[in-house]
């Protein structure tokens, strides 16, 4: 496992909600690509307030591992995604951040080419629509996606193809600066985030992703979104809010 030296150079931050069944297995695949790397580097998981035993099963796989790289943070209310990945970066000590989701629909395989791009550009993106992807999804799901992405560059006028996939890479700087301007805490905080740090001149580029999307999408979630959306460009279009300070 992985020897902790000072300093760390990725951390990477685990939002997990009901994934008591998989939660294992994320750490698992993570801890083998992060240390097939050399670098020094942490996993943090947030347990967003689940209802079964992701906290559990994640101390348990700790525990047996001596996983002193491994921070585990709960909370009992579920508070969303992007309330997630706020209390994992005030957690966080790498100079690169991770962020993926723990349900593994996106290959951990990826996480080191997505820090390598770093060196070249401040955040990296994980797209479904890139030419080297490959993504498999319901077709409900798929045009649910592509409708957002379109509705999302008209009002935000962000350029990137996909702002929603769960797998992100940033320089520690990009978050220090724009998490504490985030409103958004479920489902638009991706695409807020990244609308942000677009309009605020960072280097973003897209990268290519396996992915397995087996959710779906309901009505209340797609109203939340959208409405989400129409506020996001309000802030960044009307108040400015973004590009302050």
């Amino acid at each position: 496992m992985n020897a902790m030296k000072k300093g760390v150079d990725v951390s990477v931050i685990l939002c997990a909600y009901n994934e008591g069944n998989v939660i294992e297995e994320t750490i698992d695949r993570v801890d083998r690509v992060l240390l097939g790397n050399g670098w020094n580097y942490e996993i943090i998981v947030v347990d967003d307030g689940s209802l079964d035993d992701t906290k559990e099963r994640a101390i348990s796989y700790r525990d047996r591992n001596g996983g002193s790289y491994l921070k585990i943070l709960s909370y009992h209310k579920n508070s969303g995604k992007g309330n997630a990945v706020k209390a994992g970066f005030e957690e966080a000590e790498g100079d690169f951040i991770v962020v993926i989701d723990s349900d593994l629909d996106v290959d951990p395989n990826h996480i080191p080419r997505y820090v390598e791009a770093l060196k070249s550009s401040d955040i990296a993106v994980a797209s479904k629509w890139h030419s080297e992807s490959h993504a498999s999804m319901m077709l409900k799901r798929k045009v649910l996606s592509f409708g957002f992405n379109i509705l999302s560059k008209l009002f935000t006028g962000i350029k990137l193809d996909d702002t929603q996939t769960g797998l992100k890479a940033f320089r520690r700087r990009v978050l220090e600066r724009m998490i504490p301007k985030i409103v958004v805490k479920r489902y638009a905080f991706d695409l807020e985030l990244m609308a942000a740090c677009n309009h605020c001149g960072f280097r973003i580029i897209s990268l290519p992703v396996d992915i397995h999307v087996g959710s779906i999408i309901g009505l209340k979630e797609i109203l939340r979104m959208s409405l989400d959306l129409f506020r996001v460009a309000y802030r960044l279009r009307i108040l400015k809010h973004y590009q302050r300070g």
